[in-house]
């Protein structure tokens, strides 16, 4: 049965919700493996960074909590320009095979995330 207070996102599936996670922990690992090659202390910064803008830049209606409403659009610029850096940093740290699978389930995060993207870019009309 279905509680009620259960957050319903109207563009959002499993699927692409799942994706978009696994694009997000990828692009971690790949980004701190990066920067600890410079320092630790770059490493936890750049951490903080790509975990913490997404977690706290939210558009209301896309999370079921936002600390910092965000319009749609800068949302989607952000999402989008995130997964651009994390495929930078796979392609900077990791074996051609694993930068390959991993910018493919970052491209696939993208196409199967197309109806959110858009919802994102129409400035999350409330639906």
């Amino acid at each position: 049965m279905n509680n009620p207070a259960e957050f319903k996102h109207p563009y959002d599936t499993p699927l692409s919700g799942g994706l978009r996670f696994l694009s997000e922990v990828l692009g971690w690992v790949a980004c701190a493996q990066l920067a600890a090659s410079y320092s630790p202390w770059l490493a936890a910064a750049v951490l903080l960074v790509v975990m913490g803008l997404p977690a706290i830049f939210s558009t209301p209606g896309d999370k079921k909590k936002v600390f910092v409403a965000t319009p749609g659009p800068l949302r989607a610029l952000l999402e989008l320009a995130l997964f651009a850096v994390f495929i930078f940093c796979f392609w900077a740290v990791w074996p051609t095979w694993l930068a390959a699978a991993a910018t493919a389930v970052v491209l696939a995060s993208i196409v199967i995330g197309i109806p959110r993207l858009r919802w994102l870019l129409q400035g999350a009309p409330t639906v």
